[in-house]
């Protein structure tokens, strides 16, 4: 017993009962949630999957303390086809700092991963968040070695669908409003099986009659969002 003891503790064996951590974190802003993930916050160099059946349930409230702390620290961050404009303000008022907000813009599914892949492989963003409706593991796989290559936070937006198709991500999480809430159940993660669903408290009006506060109108206009302070590349 002592022997292979000293095999675990000189070598890098994973071991089922403890946290595989990875090599760098972003925290979540959400003591509760730190706590469940591994390292203590959102996975860098690795794919962390959203699954949500509803858009506009506070979604991005679950991303928006860590963005406020990158784009704060002088971190760029990108938003790749997100399904609606960014709203400026809302995002400002969560602590966002939009001078190191990019979002780009993409016709279709191929042009979204093939830009994805060239965003975390250029290694010039600190975190990437991504809507794709459909995504093979193949194209998956490769954003997940892209992700590893660039050593970015790489958040996936996806339906709920998604969770039973398999995937390369290290961290899935799946979204539900929950009286007031937002109930996140921990679907995969490096370590054990995750417990319980947690309870996120939501800042209002997150999701006041199904409107997503940091998005604007839906819109294909380049020119509404520059009104809206907010780089877009297309």
């Amino acid at each position: 017993m002592a022997a292979l003891e000293d095999i675990l503790q000189r070598h890098s064996v994973w071991r089922g009962a403890v946290f595989a951590r990875p090599a760098e974190t972003v925290a979540t802003g959400y003591g509760t949630l730190d706590r469940e993930l591994p390292g203590g916050g959102w996975p860098s160099g690795a794919l962390t999957e959203i699954l949500g059946g509803l858009k506009g349930i506070g979604e991005l409230q679950v991303l928006m303390p860590a963005l406020a702390a990158l784009t704060t620290a002088g971190k760029r961050i990108v938003w790749l086809a997100p399904p609606h404009l960014p709203y400026a303000p809302a995002l400002a008022a969560a602590g966002v700092d939009l001078a190191n907000l990019a979002v780009v813009r993409a016709p279709g599914r191929r042009d979204a991963l093939w830009a994805a892949e060239q965003v975390l492989r250029a290694g010039t963003c600190f975190a990437l968040l991504a809507w794709f409706h459909r995504a093979s593991y193949p194209e998956l796989q490769r954003l997940a070695t892209a992700a590893e290559s660039g050593r970015a936070f790489v958040a996936l937006f996806r339906p709920r669908e998604a969770e039973r198709e398999p995937s390369p991500a290290c961290l899935r999480i799946a979204l539900e409003p929950a009286a007031g809430d937002l109930a996140l159940r921990i679907l995969k993660r490096r370590g054990p099986p995750a417990g319980a669903p947690l309870r996120l408290p939501l800042k209002r009006p997150a999701h006041a009659l199904g409107r997503a506060p940091f998005f604007a109108l839906p819109s294909r206009e380049p020119r509404a969002h520059r009104r809206l302070g907010v780089p877009v590349h297309p």
